[in-house]
This record gives C-alpha cells, structure tokens and sequence, in this order.
C-alpha cells in the first residue's frame, strides 16, 4: 500500500466523522459567539478602537459579501453557501481516511465552519455581522468567518501545489 492508501490507526470512520463535525461545529459556534459580542457591544456605538489607526471593531450589517458585492442578493448567497458546505460533505465522505489527507480534510472543515457561520447569519439575520476593521489599509470590515475562509483557500491551495500530485485525487472521480 501506497503511503496515501494507509489507514490510521485506531481511527474508524465514525472517529472521523465525529472530529470532522466537531471541528465544523466549533469553528461555526466561535464565530456566532463573537458575532454575538459584536452584536450585543458594538451595536449602535462608534466602535472600540483597539490600536488606533490601525484596527479597530466596528459593526456592520453585511447584506452581501466580501467587498460589497451581490449586495441584497441573499437568496443566492444562501444557495451558494448550500452548495459549497455540500460539496464540502462530499468531499468529507470521499476522501481517503488516512494520515496523507489529514491536512485537505482539516482545511475542508475550517472552509464549511467559515461558510456555516456566514449561512447561518444570512438565514437568521437576513445579514452577516461584521466587525473587524483594518483601518490603516482601509480594508473592509470583515468576522471571524471571513477569516476562516479566506485561511482556508489560501490553505488549501498551498497544499494542493506543494503537497499532493495530480493523482491524490483520484478519490473524486
């Protein structure tokens, strides 16, 4: 057996799932906290800045998505976010469950919690909470999701490039 064809052991596949869930669930659920805190503190006040000119939080309702975009399309936002965590699963139940898939299936759970949180916020609020701002690049305000996210696909595509080959994902066809 091919190094990325051994099983790890002591690991099941029920183990795998429960950690795969347990990461999405953890991930999503220190999103929704801190979108919690925004929402309670930052709410209807100028904001805290914690370095001045630098960073500061400030809440924003987010009817779209980075940078602006789609803004009041939430129904296809939601049906994006459907279909990523989806695709998500998919790949979760195709994937080899072994050692040499460790680091996509990690990075493909912290990209679902990312989407999750987001999801939920678009489905309960008909928003996302945002509330960090880079203020010295006036980038946009943006939540701890949107960081996941944006780890995640950066993640991802480094191990892609440098970790696994053409045939590694064999698994999906």
């Amino acid at each position: 057996m091919k190094d990325n064809q051994q099983p790890v052991k002591g690991r099941t596949a029920s183990m795998w799932s429960l950690l795969f869930i347990a990461g999405i669930v953890l991930l999503t659920a220190s999103d929704q906290f801190t979108k919690y805190l925004a929402s309670f503190y930052l709410k209807d006040t100028e904001g805290i800045t914690l370095i001045p000119g630098v960073l500061k939080l400030q809440y924003l309702e987010n009817r779209g998505m980075a940078f602006g975009m789609l803004q009041g399309k939430q129904v296809f936002l939601i049906l994006i976010c459907v279909i990523f965590l989806g695709a998500a699963v998919l790949l979760f139940f195709r994937v080899p469950k072994n050692s040499y898939y460790v680091p996509l299936i990690t990075v493909t759970a912290v990209l679902a919690g990312g989407a999750a949180g987001n999801l939920i916020d678009r489905i309960l609020r008909g928003y996302v909470v945002d509330f960090i701002y880079f203020s010295l690049i006036d980038f946009p305000v943006f939540n701890v999701a949107d960081i996941y996210v944006v780890c995640g696909g950066i993640a991802l595509v480094l191990i892609v490039i440098f970790k696994y080959k053409d045939g590694d994902f064999s698994f999906l066809f």
